[in-house]
């Protein structure tokens, strides 16, 4: 299998509803987002995909919806506070762990964004920082 990959960062806040220990506060993340892509064939010129494409396809929708942005689930208490203060909160239908951020960019943003390209959004890693990390595959 050949895969094309690429990274992006963006910066965000979140809090892990129900989290044990620090997360379950209000905080932060530099996020690098690795975005691991394969097709069955490569095109023409012998690539899976462009890597502008990775980037305009991918890159870019977290860019124009998570960054600078804060993440709370919904079923947060603190949820519907939070969206009335401030109209960057986003609210997600899981709680905001790199594990389900992961998840959700692989099962639901890259077939939407990579429709009609032939190349499958295989993976992807989610660094919180730089010792910490979490990965989906398909």
């Amino acid at each position: 299998m050949i895969r094309a990959s690429r990274y992006h960062d963006i910066s965000c806040g979140h809090r892990v509803h129900g989290h044990e220990g620090k997360c379950q506060h209000l905080h932060g993340h530099n996020y690098r987002i690795h975005f691991h892509c394969t097709a069955d064939a490569l095109d023409r010129i012998g690539r899976v995909i462009d890597f502008s494409v990775i980037k305009e396809r991918l890159a870019m929708w977290c860019e124009d919806q998570w960054d600078h942005k804060f993440l709370v689930c919904g079923q947060d208490p603190l949820a519907g506070s939070l969206k009335a203060l401030d109209g960057t909160v986003v609210i997600l239908p899981f709680n905001p762990t790199a594990e389900n951020l992961a998840q959700y960019l692989v099962e639901v943003v890259g077939p939407m964004q990579l429709t009609g390209t032939g190349v499958v959004l295989q993976s992807v890693t989610i660094e919180e920082t730089a010792k910490c990390h979490a990965t989906f595959c398909l």
